[in-house]
């Protein structure tokens, strides 16, 4: 199973856990470029921090593509199912 791992700010990691955020943007850059063209990921680890005991979760990953808007172009991840969480309160 391809996991890609993602690190989150908590509002955006409790607005994915609580469904309301359904896509997460990243910006078009050499790093994520290298990351997330021409590669299939089957799920999302989402990590709110960097401590040993950090609130996860897996998602389904649905796909990518690519949005253009006033921001400027950027990737957008879609997300699946809440598949598994860990240390949530």
């Amino acid at each position: 199973m391809k996991v890609l791992h993602l690190n989150l700010y908590r509002k955006y990691f409790d607005a994915i856990l609580n469904g309301t955020k359904t896509i997460e943007y990243r910006d078009i850059t050499p790093y994520w470029s290298k990351r997330l063209e021409g590669r299939h990921y089957d799920v999302i680890q989402f990590r709110n921090g960097y401590a040993k005991i950090a609130p996860t979760m897996i998602v389904e990953f649905k796909g990518m593509g690519i949005d253009n808007d006033i921001q400027g172009a950027r990737y957008a991840i879609e997300l699946g199912k809440i598949l598994e969480t860990k240390n949530v309160t």
